[in-house]
């Protein structure tokens, strides 16, 4: 073999390694991993995995504690986190989702991010056929009557919701609209039981929304997509069936985000799941 050849597949395992190595970091203890843990988790020797994090403490990647040492996440990866989100918007990365979702349920298919628990919805791919509805982007909307705001309202412990309805107030977008909070923090146990919220002519007469929440790296809600369409008669069996396809849809915003499926939020969320 050619030693170009052996010097390549050398790089590409060292790489390998240390992508590697940063991975069990993350998914470690808060406090860090000690060298014996990390050559354990790795399935290399302490030698080996010396040079690796001692390279990438260097370089900010990891971080080295005393006593020990203990290895935690560097700082440098904070700013790589602020460019690839600059570099991938949200907007951009839903895009396909939305697309998927819209041709599914022949509706009009929307993603908001999370601004302190309020939807703001930032990008929207329209159903088929010739009903197009008004919905402006870039502005927030009341978490208590949509769908999106009320399955981003689930996700939060009831202190912080009382917080953002007493700050903004339960105000009635049309006779369906609920505007008392204990109505609608019982409202919020069947979401978080769902894994999706519905917006039944509670927004806007005529009008019927789906919409289930998405999680970002850190486990926090990030936003939700939705779904919008024209209120008619569907049975439960169809509402829910709506339901598991946009929860599917924020799953994988969530995967795009490296974030959790809802099932696996719930259950970390314990007393809110």
């Amino acid at each position: 073999m050619h030693e170009d050849d052996v010097a390549d597949r050398y790089t590409v395992r060292s790489v390998a390694r240390a992508m590697a190595l940063i991975e069990l970091v993350a998914t470690g203890p808060q406090a860090g991993l000690s060298l014996s843990e990390l050559a354990r988790g790795l399935g290399a020797s302490k030698s080996t995995t010396l040079a690796l994090a001692r390279t990438l403490a260097k370089a900010g990647m990891l971080r080295d504690s005393k006593p020990g040492p203990r290895y935690s996440l560097g700082t440098a990866l904070i700013r790589l986190g602020d460019i690839t989100r600059s570099q991938l918007p949200l907007g951009d990365i839903c895009r396909p989702v939305l697309r998927q979702l819209a041709d599914l349920t022949k509706m009009t298919s929307r993603v908001a991010i999370c601004d302190e628990g309020y939807p703001v919805f930032i990008e929207r791919v329209d159903g088929p056929g010739s009903v197009r509805f008004y919905t402006p982007l870039g502005q927030r909307e009341e978490p208590h009557a949509s769908a999106a705001g009320k399955a981003m309202l689930a996700t939060m412990p009831e202190e912080r919701v009382r917080a953002i309805c007493a700050e903004h107030g339960l105000w009635a977008r049309t006779s369906n609209t609920i505007t008392d909070i204990d109505s609608l923090l019982a409202s919020l146990v069947n979401v978080r039981a769902n894994g999706f919220a519905v917006d039944d002519e509670e927004d806007a007469d005529g009008i019927f929304c789906v919409g289930a929440a998405f999680f970002g790296h850190d486990g926090s809600c990030a936003g939700a997509v939705s779904v919008t369409g024209i209120k008619s008669d569907l049975p439960v069996w169809r509402v829910n069936e709506l339901g598991r396809t946009v929860r599917s849809a924020a799953d994988q915003v969530s995967s795009e985000l490296g974030g959790d499926r809802y099932s696996s939020w719930s259950l970390a969320a314990g007393a809110l799941a």
